[in-house]
């Protein structure tokens, strides 16, 4: 488990009251599959904040890095029926890893978290047609291949749509160093 994920973990229990395995349980009770029910209701009936919601969510659901026993299990379940996109993910992660010694690339179940100090992108293989590419740019306007990002509750705030490794254009590297430098 990474300093940051054990941070949220103690900082959890000091605000709540409640450890991470007793949130656990009260998901559980509460008969909650999927992330975004648990994440809704911590949120609406326990007042969380949706870095303390999603963190309970992934760890009940063992959707996380950290839950997880191997990295490329997780890659290959995300690919599962697209892997003709894991050419996009492969030149990603190099024109990515360019930014700096510092980026950090983090399966989760259904994307790869990318950060620095903080997550600025996500990689998504979202359907069978479409990759998306999540960014972190709170303020900037949309422009371009940049959309506002309108399907992952505020978990990035604009999107870029790939239909193949061909889109991966010099603007949608521009936007992704645009995300990594605002995030250091």
């Amino acid at each position: 488990m990474d300093d940051q994920a054990q941070t949220m973990i103690e900082n959890l229990h000091r605000n709540t009251g409640k450890s991470l395995e007793e949130w656990i349980d009260l998901v559980k009770k509460e008969k909650l599959e999927k992330h975004t029910q648990i994440v809704k209701w911590l949120k609406e009936t326990h007042s969380f904040t949706h870095g303390f919601a999603n963190l309970v969510a992934h760890k009940t659901l063992k959707s996380d890095a950290g839950s997880a026993s191997d990295h490329d299990e997780l890659i290959q379940s995300q690919y599962k029926g697209k892997e003709h996109f894991l050419p996009v993910l492969d030149k990603l992660k190099n024109e990515i890893s360019l930014f700096g010694k510092d980026v950090e690339f983090i399966p989760k179940k259904a994307y790869v978290s990318v950060k620095r100090r903080k997550q600025f992108a996500m990689l998504i293989p979202a359907t069978k047609t479409r990759f998306d590419i999540g960014i972190n740019l709170k303020g900037q306007e949309a422009a371009g291949v940049l959309a506002f990002d309108t399907k992952t509750s505020g978990m990035v705030s604009h999107r870029i749509e790939l239909q193949s490794i061909g889109d991966l254009s010099s603007e949608v590297i521009d936007w992704l160093k645009k995300a990594y430098e605002s995030a250091g």
